[in-house]
């Protein structure tokens, strides 16, 4: 724990100095020095700074300098010290020391995996930027040692170009972890170690995972790991994370890190040339001499990114007593530098960054003959040729659906059974009553008319990781690049737009990789219409009951229809609201790997987990409040004559019968209120009330449905599909028609996005405004656009 969470009267062990340069060495001095016992005295009236005892003599520290001491409670403070839920036990057979672990690497480095499988979570892995958007945390326990592990965002640098960058910096600069795990590409070293330098120019403990080590061997290239460690003073261990190769090894490194006891540890400055070291150790002494910079980072860093003109850093500075002069030096050095070197400063140091790189990989790594990327280069040739690309695209999504719906039917048509089987016993074993029909109707028809459709929801979310995971959906956003620039984005908008097949909230969040502002909130507002799997049970629903036949060509086209609609609000979005925005198109194409099943079936359950977490949540409390609105007021079988019309009361008297009145319910009621809107589309009153339930979540549109026909009393037959089609006895007609069911599919297609996806956009875009845009225009969209397709199909169906 930190020192700043101990209360008054505690006594601690230190663990280590968290800072760095000046500050860490000031407090190692004044005896702060790891195995000394520490006291806080007492706490100011404001709560900060805090008055400690150390080695006979006392010293106040604020808490943000004193949240940098990591401590150990001694054994006879850790009940005191433990937060309020925790239990004597746990505090007993927790290890003795945690070591915080960062881990910090480009995108497609391999970092994610290592995370699952050290830490046994189930994060997706892709090939390319904006996967991680958010830091994800895990533990794990091992020699004696709790491993907090945290799965950074993945990023080229730590400038602040883009969210990614900014994020992992932040995280650094406030969280100080205990060491950074860099994961780099084995084959790909030049690239992934400029993150390195500028991770060593932090100060940091650090280890280098040295990540897919296996492809290194397969091409015939040799490192001296061990040499290129020593020589830039960070510890190097061979890995391959999707087998979980060298972790242990990594783990150790790891705690000799943690403990000083590895040799190859030291602080080494990367050389930037004798004209930029000049610049920096001028801006560096400047900064160094103002007491209030936060010790969380080197003056080291601090100068390299004000000669690169880093618009945090600057904000930073800009905040300090002595910020003019600071500022006032760094842009004479920049100067100096751009008249010296012919180039702008940042472009400088970069340049001697590679150079370092290029040098110690000249002493440690023999490259080998084989050709590294014929594979790729023969695989490319296909995927990406003008005349086979698009197909072989269309193809493969063609395929998606096709296993999706037809391969998804076996077990689905299993579930099916299963939950009819369910329902038999339930309307066998208990009495007649608002209990039964709870739990016959209003439990099992709605939440076992939407769990029959999970093989579907996994089959999909299986393709989709596949094709991530390969590196494929890098290459669709290559070819797809020209036609989305056409709409006024480019080819990195593609691939949020394709996760939106799975998840529409993930994909909205992976729009962080987008640097331009105005091409991400264009993607954001239309990715709704990408069809996620949450309207994927609609579809197998209405398809698999009207379009039999053309099952896989029906979906495709409600697919390719929001990609449409998606394009041509893009182009509107463009034109009228957004001003055109030029950004160049530069993304990493990844080598081709074949992604291991584990990873692929870890991912798949993740995203099924996940469903099954909405059954037994929102879509089981949803299905619950629609058969109460269903099932209340109660039809009265025991009316007077005096509530019967003269057509009623003729029968009653002849057949000396009693009358039943029927009374519609509330949610009849409300769906009545609303149809006169949606009837132009083709639909029943049910159809309108499911329509306005999926505005929560779209997977509570099958529920309601499964619900509201389930309590048919008139039709015998236990499927779902069978009650859409029957005739009702009020009307002379069936509810659905071929017509109205396509209309139906494309109406929650494109209407208003869910309450998740609603918050993503507001959250993303730091406006209510864009929120309530989707919600408005979807809507008005989605109407229009199924009226004109209900009156089209009427004639043919």
């Amino acid at each position: 724990m930190r020192l700043d969470e101990l209360q008054t009267g505690q006594k601690a062990k230190i663990v280590k100095i968290l800072g760095h340069g000046a500050f860490r060495k000031r407090l190692i001095e004044m005896g702060f020095v790891k195995g000394h016992d520490i006291e806080v005295l007492l706490h100011a009236p404001l709560k900060d700074p805090i008055k400690y005892s150390i080695m006979g003599y006392e010293i106040s520290l604020r808490r943000s300098e004193a949240h940098l001491v990591e401590v150990t409670p001694f054994a006879g403070e850790q009940n005191h010290a433990r937060s309020g839920g925790e239990k004597p036990a746990d505090v007993r057979h927790r290890p003795a020391h945690v070591i915080n672990v960062a881990l910090v690497g480009n995108p497609n480095c391999g970092k994610t995996s290592l995370f699952n499988v050290a830490s046994g979570a189930k994060e997706h892995v892709g090939n390319y930027s904006g996967v991680t958007v958010d830091a994800k945390s895990g533990h794990f326990d091992y020699k004696g040692y709790r491993f907090n592990i945290v799965d950074l965002p993945g990023t080229y640098s730590l400038a602040s170009y883009s969210p990614e960058e900014l994020y992992v910096r932040k995280y650094l600069r406030d969280a100080t972890p205990d060491v950074i795990i860099n994961v780099v590409v084995a084959s790909n070293l030049e690239r992934n170690l400029y993150l390195t330098t500028e991770l060593i120019d932090m100060d940091r403990s650090m280890v280098i995972a040295l990540n897919m080590y296996d492809e290194l061997e397969k091409r015939g290239d040799r490192l001296d790991y061990k040499l290129l460690g020593s020589m830039i003073g960070v510890p190097v261990v061979p890995t391959v994370s999707r087998t979980g190769q060298g972790l242990n090894e990594l783990f150790d490194t790891v705690i000799d890190v943690y403990e000083g006891r590895d040799e190859d540890v030291r602080h080494v400055h990367v050389n930037l040339g004798e004209d930029i070291e000049r610049g920096v150790t001028a801006v560096k002494d400047l900064i160094k001499a103002e007491p209030d910079v936060s010790p969380r980072f080197s003056p080291r860093f601090i100068a390299i990114k004000l000669l690169e003109d880093d618009a945090e850093v600057i904000r930073l500075v800009e905040s300090l007593p002595g910020s003019a002069q600071i500022m006032e030096a760094t842009r004479a050095e920049q100067q100096r530098i751009e008249l010296m070197r012919k180039e702008d400063a940042s472009s400088a140091i970069a340049d001697e960054k590679y150079g370092f790189i290029a040098g110690a990989l000249a002493e440690t790594l023999v490259k080998g003959d084989q050709d590294r990327n014929n594979p790729t280069n023969i695989i490319d040739a296909f995927v990406t040729n003008k005349l086979f690309g698009f197909p072989i695209f269309l193809l493969i999504m063609f395929a998606i659906f096709w296993a999706t719906f037809e391969i998804g039917q076996y077990p689905m048509d299993w579930i099916e059974w299963l939950v009819g089987k369910i329902s038999q016993i339930v309307q066998g074993m208990m009495p007649d009553g608002p209990l039964k029909d709870l739990i016959a109707d209003g439990i099992i028809g709605g939440v076992g008319g939407v769990i029959v459709f999970l093989p579907n929801i996994l089959i999909l979310y299986f393709c989709i990781s596949f094709m991530e995971d390969s590196g494929y959906m890098a290459r669709a956003a290559f070819i797809m690049d020209k036609l989305m620039h056409r709409i006024g984005l480019h080819g990195k908008s593609f691939i949020p737009l394709i996760m939106g097949f799975g998840c529409t909230v993930p994909s909205i969040m992976a729009t962080r990789s987008i640097e331009s502002r105005t091409s991400r909130l264009i993607t954001i507002l239309i990715n709704p219409f990408m069809s996620c799997s949450a309207r994927l049970p609609v579809y197998v629903l209405l398809v698999g009951t009207f379009f039999e036949r053309h099952a896989a060509l029906v979906i495709l086209g409600l697919y390719c229809l929001g990609v449409v609609v998606a394009m041509v609000t893009a182009r509107l979005l463009r034109k009228f609201k957004f001003t055109t925005d030029v950004t160049p198109f530069v993304m990493e194409l990844p080598p081709y790997r074949i992604p291991t099943l584990k990873a692929s079936l870890r991912h798949t359950w993740g995203k099924g987990q996940q469903y099954l977490k909405k059954m037994g949540g929102v879509i089981l409390v949803a299905s619950i409040i629609v058969w109460a609105l269903n099932y209340f007021p109660i039809h009265d079988r025991q009316a007077t004559v005096a509530d019967a019309d003269d057509a009623q009361l003729t029968t009653a008297i002849s057949d000396d019968s009693q009358i039943d009145v029927h009374r519609d319910s509330y949610l009849e009621m409300a769906g009545k209120i609303v149809n006169p809107v949606m009837e132009p589309l083709g639909f029943h009153w049910r159809a309108s009330v499911a329509a306005l339930a999926g505005i929560p979540a779209k997977e509570i549109v099958v529920s309601t449905l499964g619900v509201l026909y389930t309590g048919d009393e008139e039709i015998d037959d236990s499927s779902l599909s069978a009650r859409l089609t029957a005739v009702n006895p009020a009307t002379g007609t069936a509810d659905f028609s071929a017509a109205s069911a396509l209309s139906f599919m494309i109406f929650i297609l494109l209407y208003c996005p869910c309450i998740a996806t609603v918050a993503a956009i507001v959250k993303e875009t730091n406006s209510w405004k864009y929120g309530a845009f989707s919600v408005v225009y979807n809507t008005l969209l989605a109407w229009l656009v199924a009226l004109a397709a209900y009156h089209i199909a009427l004639p043919f169906c």
